[in-house]
C-alpha cells in the first residue's frame, strides 16, 4: 500500500488472520498484539514509548506497511502507532516511522511466501535478528532482565511486576519453558490484520445524492418558517459532522483512511489543527498528512475489559514530506487527536 501523490483514499478494514501472516517477515498491516517490527535495529526505547502525561508504558495500537515505490530507500516502510490505555490519562500517543531498502540485513530480497510455514506452533518471538530482546508483556524493547533467571526481558519495572504476578514467579527457574509460558497479561489489544481497499471514487457523489433525496422527502411537509429556522441554526459543527458521516456512509466499517498528502476528514469543527500546530520534521521538512484512525476501530479493541478505556474521534498521523532517513532506526512522527464533540 502506497500513495506517491494525492489521490483516492485507501480504506482499512480489520479481519481475523492466522498468526503467521502477522509476523514481521510478512510485512503486515495490523491492529493489536505485539508489534511486528520492521527494522530489527534502532527500536524506540522505554523512554520513547512511555506516556508523556502519566509515564506508564504505551500499548501498541496498530502498524501500517506503507512503502514509497518511487524510492530505493523506502522499498520497505512501516508506521507504528502507540497509545496510553490507562485512565484517567488515555491521551498519550506516539507514532514512529521505519524504512529499509530492498537489500537489507533483515529480510530476503525476494517477496515473502504466501503459503503458511511448516511449523504449527504459535510461539512468541522475543528476540530479533539483531539480537535485541523484547519485553514479555508488550513486545517492545526490553533492556531490563529478571534478576533471578536473567532470561526474561522487560521494558519497565511495571511490566516485570505484572509478568511476575501472572506466572513468571513459577516459571522463572524453568528457563527452557519461558517462551511457552507467556500468560495473557490483559495489556495487549486484540490482534487483527488490516486489509486495504481503494475508496470508490463515486462514493461522495452517490451518497450526497441519496442524502439530498432523504432530506427533501423528510422535509417535504414541514412548514416554511420551520425550515427557515432550521437553516439558520445549522452550525459549522453540524456541517462538518455531516460531511464526516457522508464520507464514510458506504463503507461504515472502515477503521483507517490512508492517503499521503490528501486532506483528512474531521469529525468535529473543534480542535482542527492549523499548519502551525504540525511541527516540522527534525530534518527541516514539513510534515504532511498520511493516515487517520477512525472511531470504528474502538469497537474491536475491547478496551473496557479491565476498565482501561481509550477513546478518540479521529487520530491523524502526519509524517515527514521527504520521508527522511535519520539513521537506521525509528524516527518519531506526529499524531493529532481529535475528540468527538457533543453538539446540542
Amino acid at each position: 500500500m502506497a500513495v506517491a501523490r494525492p489521490g483516492p483514499a485507501e480504506l482499512g478494514f480489520v479481519e481475523a488472520a492466522p498468526a503467521w501472516r502477522l509476523r514481521s517477515e510478512q510485512f503486515p498491516s495490523k491492529v493489536g498484539g505485539r508489534p511486528a517490527w520492521l527494522g530489527a535495529a534502532g527500536l524506540p526505547g522505554p523512554e520513547e514509548l512511555a506516556c508523556a502525561l502519566c509515564g506508564r508504558p504505551l500499548a501498541f495500537l496498530l502498524q501500517l506497511y506503507a512503502p514509497l515505490p518511487d524510492r530505493a530507500d523506502t522499498f520497505h516502510r512501516g508506521l507504528f502507532l502507540f497509545c496510553c490505555r490507562v485512565p484517567p490519562c488515555c491521551a498519550g500517543l506516539r507514532v514512529f516511522r521505519n524504512q529499509l531498502p530492498r537489500k537489507n540485513d533483515f529480510y530476503s530480497y525476494e517477496p515473502p511466501s504466501e503459503d503458511p510455514p511448516q511449523e504449527t506452533a504459535e510461539s512468541v518471538c522475543l528476540q530479533l535478528k539483531s539480537g535485541a530482546h523484547l519485553c514479555r508483556v508488550c513486545g517492545c524493547l526490553g533492556p531490563k532482565t529478571c534478576s533471578r533467571c536473567h532470561k526474561a526481558h522487560y521494558c519497565s519495572k511495571e511490566h516485570q511486576t505484572l509478568d511476575w504476578r501472572l506466572g513468571h514467579k513459577q516459571a522463572c527457574t524453568q528457563s527452557e519453558y519461558l517462551d511457552r509460558t507467556i500468560p495473557d497479561h490483559n495489556f495487549l489489544f486484540p490482534e487483527f490484520e488490516i486489509v486495504i481497499e481503494t475508496e470508490d471514487e463515486i462514493t461522495r457523489e452517490v451518497v450526497e445524492k441519496e442524502n439530498e433525496s432523504e432530506i427533501i422527502e423528510s422535509m417535504g411537509e414541514a412548514p416554511e418558517e420551520e425550515l427557515d429556522s432550521m437553516a439558520k441554526h445549522e452550525s459549522k459543527e453540524d456541517k462538518i459532522f455531516q460531511k464526516f458521516k457522508t464520507k464514510i456512509a458506504l463503507e461504515p466499517e472502515q477503521v483507517l483512511r490512508y492517503g499521503r498528502g490528501i486532506a483528512p476528514i474531521w469529525i468535529s469543527g473543534e480542535n482542527i489543527p492549523q499548519e502551525k500546530d504540525i511541527p516540522d520534521c527534525p530534518c527541516g521538512a514539513k510534515r504532511i498528512f498520511e493516515f487517520q484512525v477512525m472511531p470504528q476501530l474502538l469497537n474491536y479493541l475491547k478496551a473496557d475489559r479491565l476498565g482501561k478505556s481509550v477513546d478518540w474521534g479521529v487520530l491523524a498521523v502526519f509524517t515527514c514530506a521527504e520521508s527522511c532517513r535519520l539513521g537506521i532506526g525509528y524516527t518519531e512522527e506526529f499524531v493529532w487527536k481529535q475528540d468527538i464533540t457533543d453538539t446540542p
